[in-house]
């Protein structure tokens, strides 16, 4: 267990109700991003892909289903989050998916009114993800992007899921319940996690005490947004794929 003069935080630049409204113009660089963590997820200028970052490392799904390793500092993010990986519990799991995760998982751990980080890694019997496709301005709402997203599978397949857990309460600051990105070990496949399940997964759980959040206060277009309040929620559960 962690004292109580150490702080856990996670660093999130953007809010998901902001890429909801179509700004999706890159507004931090990944180098800027990286000084807040080693590990996370998010996506690049344009809603171009899905970004895992490992141990330092950024990685891109794009929408043909290639996954780029970007070195570029200075590319940019409109949304992304990041931590660094300490104070962590063990994990050990047996016949995994989402509908475990949401379920058992969550209330054996007291994720509902926190912030958590999950790292699994092992070999999944079968993975299923999206990835969003680049956009070019002026920008859709991201719920018009996710209408025409590409999937891709794979069956027995060795990766890592990284991603994060959040209280329904932040639901449009991020995604509610779990936001996971999925890489393979062999850096060929990688995506925004839709659908997954293995018989054994090792990894491990943080549980953060802060949520540091960033917002692109120099954009324009963040800063005239307009967001839709009532039909938000729907709206990011359907662009997500969540798995409520």
């Amino acid at each position: 267990m962690k004292g109580n003069d150490h702080i856990n935080t996670l660093y999130e630049h953007g809010t998901l109700a902001s890429l909801m409204a179509g700004n999706m113009a890159g507004t931090i660089t990944v180098g800027d991003l990286l000084k807040h963590g080693s590990t996370g997820i998010g996506t690049f200028d344009g809603l171009d892909g899905e970004v895992i970052i490992l141990d330092g490392e950024v990685y891109q799904a794009v929408s043909s289903g290639h996954v780029n390793h970007v070195t570029d500092m200075a590319a940019k993010m409109p949304f992304a989050s990041v931590h660094q990986p300490a104070d962590l519990t063990k994990l050990d799991l047996s016949t995994v998916d989402f509908t475990s995760l949401n379920g058992d998982f969550v209330h054996q751990h007291e994720l509902g009114n926190v912030f958590a980080a999950l790292h699994l890694t092992g070999t999944f019997d079968h993975v299923k993800v999206r990835i969003a496709p680049k956009q070019e301005k002026p920008y859709p709402s991201l719920l018009e992007v996710a209408k025409g997203q590409p999937t891709f599978t794979r069956d027995g397949v060795a990766g890592t899921i990284i991603g994060y857990y959040a209280p329904d309460i932040f639901g449009s600051v991020t995604a509610a319940g779990w936001h996971l990105h999925f890489l393979s070990d062999d850096r060929q496949f990688a995506g925004h996690l839709l659908e997954f399940n293995a018989a054994h997964l090792t990894g491990d759980l943080e549980i953060f005490d802060t949520l540091e959040q960033h917002f692109p206060v120099a954009d324009q277009a963040f800063r005239q947004g307009e967001v839709d309040l009532a039909t938000l929620r729907d709206s990011i559960a359907q662009s997500e794929g969540n798995h409520q």
